[in-house]
């Protein structure tokens, strides 16, 4: 099902599953319509049951067969990614003491201000 975002105007498509599980959620809380979030700027679209209802129709058999198929072939989940086996160590900074940095400035100014004598 295509669905455009009522706030930033991009198309996006509902696949089956998507919309088996929001006319599942819809049926169970006894709602109205269907928030379909943006994948841009992720804010939600109203998506009216009976709208979703009319490009799904037999949507409760397909429930059921879907049901039935994931009890026949099972899916394992996801591995969960391996944590890190060494801790990386902060970098150590060093800053200057505020009299080292005021020293190097006041040498500069007072090179600058010999070669003016200078001249």
């Amino acid at each position: 099902m295509n669905v455009k975002c009522s706030f930033c105007q991009t198309p996006y498509t509902l696949s089956r599953v998507q919309m088996l599980d929001a006319l599942q959620e819809m049926d169970a809380h006894k709602l109205t319509h269907y928030d379909a979030h943006c994948p841009r700027c992720r804010r939600a679209t109203r998506v009216e049951r009976k709208r979703m209802e009319m490009f799904f129709p037999n949507w409760r058999e397909a429930l059921k067969q879907f049901e039935a198929e994931m009890q026949a072939h099972p899916q394992s989940e996801a591995p969960l990614p391996q944590p890190e086996s060494a801790p990386v160590a902060p970098a150590e900074s060093n800053p200057q003491p505020a009299a080292a940095k005021k020293s190097a400035a006041e040498k500069k100014t007072s090179a600058k201000n010999k070669a003016a004598k200078k001249k």
